[in-house]
């Protein structure tokens, strides 16, 4: 797959402004606020900036988090992982591989048979609902 590269300016006139400051400025949306967070229609969460097909639904649960949540990534997805040590604690960020556009983390408090729970922000994602898949 071809990696995207792009100055900060072109993502900047590329994304919605909260799409930037969330994917590359590595915000996050507040709980609960997100488009889908609760939303349990079949298809394929894919990155908002590229398209890269990132989460299928079948690995999507209810975390009680308030964002959207998942055990694992499609097989074919490209995720990369870094250290976030930003609020002073370590976590696990999640990027798109495909454009190294922030996701959100990943924990390893999920559901068998992962245990992780890929908590991920609506606003990284879009979702391409089954029937469009095809």
């Amino acid at each position: 797959m071809e990696k995207v590269k792009k100055t900060e300016e072109e993502w900047s006139a590329e994304l919605t402004p909260e799409r930037y400051r969330i994917m590359r400025e590595k915000g996050t949306e507040p709980a609960f606020s997100g488009e889908y967070w609760n939303e349990h229609t079949l298809g394929v969460h894919r990155c908002a900036a590229r398209g890269q097909a990132l989460f299928g639904s079948e690995a999507k649960f209810d975390s009680g988090t308030g964002w959207p949540s998942f055990w694992q990534p499609m097989e074919t997805a490209e995720i990369d992982r870094e250290t976030d040590l930003s609020y002073g604690i370590a976590r696990t960020e999640v990027l798109c591989g495909r454009c190294r556009s922030h996701l959100g983390h990943v924990f390893d408090d999920g559901p068998l048979p992962t245990g992780l729970r890929y908590c991920i922000n609506s606003t990284a994602l879009e979702l391409v609902r089954e029937e469009e898949e095809e």
